[in-house]
């Protein structure tokens, strides 16, 4: 007879992730459910999702009662279910799972900001000579990485090999890895004024929604770069919409957007995106998606699982009330 499951997986389930679970949790038996089972499940202990109201629409607290701890596989938690599963249950997001491959493309936008590259590219599809702009050197010069987690430590060791001081800023301005300095959210708006290069990296939660508003868009330097890898809503699209217009030439890099949906994507306000900037770039939210990326996540999310089955307190625990919507 069958073990009875004790951890429910709703996320696709590819041969990569299946061996890494093998691996991982031996004899923890596994619920991979199709679309058409809508429980109850008892004996599930624990879940591993990636967006569990997509994956798997019947889960609630009713159908899996004993589930007490939820692995994301993806990094973010803005926007998670929270209330489909049971009060007191704990949850964790996939922290650094992404960090080379988010750090890498954030390296990537700087370059091109600092170096003018989208003007260059126009001027090479126009088949035009040389378009004058001003190109920035990034050695000896400062750079504040917002939200010091694990990806702006990985940022902050490849913009020091282009010779940059780094700046990190969290919650309290305690210190930590490969940062030069570190100040506290009290200190954004100096930091931001005396800083060539600013990295977004924050989570969406209630308190940094809008966490980059007119002031702070306003502190930067003319020639500074800005760049934006965390969550689109952390900064204030009417005050980026306001930099681009009063400061046509602003060295903006988004990744992340306010609105993803198909036909939107792209758009700093209502049907109007960085067309007609010289300096301004934009990615659309790819920088997890590459070689390898997936199979470290897999990894990551799957260590953190065997933790709880090994009665030990998961890492990268989040409290849902700071996010809106929870509960």
């Amino acid at each position: 007879m069958p073990a009875p499951p004790r951890l429910l997986v709703t996320c696709a389930m590819t041969d990569t992730l299946r061996d890494t679970l093998e691996r991982h949790l031996p004899g923890v038996a596994l619920l991979v459910p199709g679309k058409a089972e809508e429980g109850p499940w008892p004996t599930l202990e624990a879940a591993l999702v990636g967006s569990p109201q997509r994956e798997m629409p019947p889960l609630s607290p009713a159908t899996a009662p004993g589930i007490r701890f939820v692995q994301r596989l993806f990094t973010g938690m803005d926007r998670f279910p929270f209330d489909r599963f049971p009060p007191g249950c704990l949850f964790a997001g996939n922290v650094g799972a992404y960090a080379v491959p988010v750090a890498e493309h954030g390296l990537a936008l700087v370059l091109a900001l600092a170096k003018g590259l989208r003007t260059d590219q126009e001027t090479i599809l126009a088949r035009e000579r040389a378009r004058p702009q001003r190109r920035l050197i990034l050695e000896g010069k400062e750079a504040l990485l917002v939200g010091y987690g694990e990806i702006a430590q990985a940022l902050a060791h490849r913009l020091k090999g282009a010779g940059m001081r780094v700046v990190g800023l969290n919650r309290t301005g305690t210190a930590s890895p490969g940062a030069d300095e570190m100040v506290s959210p009290a200190e954004l708006l100096k930091a931001v004024a005396r800083a060539d290069v600013v990295v977004d990296l924050l989570p969406l939660t209630r308190k940094t929604r809008g966490f980059f508003g007119v002031a702070e868009l306003g502190a930067l330097k003319p020639d500074a770069i800005f760049v934006n890898l965390g969550r689109g809503a952390t900064v204030s699209a009417p005050a980026m919409a306001d930099l681009l217009k009063r400061r046509p030439e602003s060295r903006v890099g988004l990744e992340v957007w306010w609105d993803e949906r198909p036909g939107h994507m792209g758009e700093v306000e209502p049907g109007r995106g960085l067309e007609g900037l010289p300096y301004a770039l934009g990615t659309p939210h790819v920088a997890g998606l590459a070689e390898g990326a997936a199979d470290r996540a897999d990894e990551r999310a799957v260590e953190n699982l065997a933790r709880f089955f090994r009665g030990e307190r998961p890492l990268h625990l989040v409290d849902p009330s700071e996010y809106e919507g929870a509960g």
